[in-house]
């Protein structure tokens, strides 16, 4: 059976957000897709208690500029535990959408990296504006909620792993 809402997940395997501060850099580009995605990162990391005050807003020109944001936040403050990174990118007539989705997904994964903190791919790469609008609070769930738990479980790893570090 296919599944409809594909932002399902088991509530009981995301942490408290309670001690976190979290990044969310959103791209301006496609404004009502990303709005709708933020709103519902937003609200899951609250769902979690995450406080308003760390929960750290940015919006960026286009999904290109998410791993600059997201090193920036990463650089300008040092408490940040994550970032999320919020973008929606079209299919058009040209290879434009294939290089910036590259691009968006490699530069996530190299900012994760040079940080050693999450940084999360919540990025649509929809072939319409109909599918676009069914994952961003439509009838096939919205990639925020999904990108805000995947942080939560991302960081108590992150924290559960060097808990054991630091104890051997």
């Amino acid at each position: 059976m296919k599944k409809t809402n594909l932002s399902d997940y088991d509530p009981t395997q995301v942490p408290s957000g309670k001690e976190y501060r979290i990044g969310i850099a959103v791209a301006e580009w496609n404004k009502e897709i990303t709005d709708a995605l933020a709103e519902g990162a937003i609200d899951t990391l609250r769902k979690y208690d995450v406080a308003e005050d760390n929960i750290v807003l940015i919006h960026v020109p286009g999904s290109f500029e998410l791993t600059s944001g997201a090193d920036l936040m990463l650089r300008n403050d040092e408490k940040l535990d994550a970032v999320i990174c919020i973008g929606c990118v079209i299919q058009g007539e040209t290879r434009h959408f294939d290089f910036i989705c590259e691009a968006v997904s490699q530069g996530v994964t190299n900012v994760a990296i040079k940080h050693g903190k999450p940084v999360i791919f919540s990025l649509l790469t929809t072939n319409n504006v109909e599918q676009a609008i069914d994952r961003s609070g439509g009838k096939h769930g919205n990639k925020g909620i999904e990108g805000a738990a995947t942080a939560l479980k991302m960081i108590a790893l992150q924290k559960t792993l060097e808990s054991k570090r630091q104890k051997a």
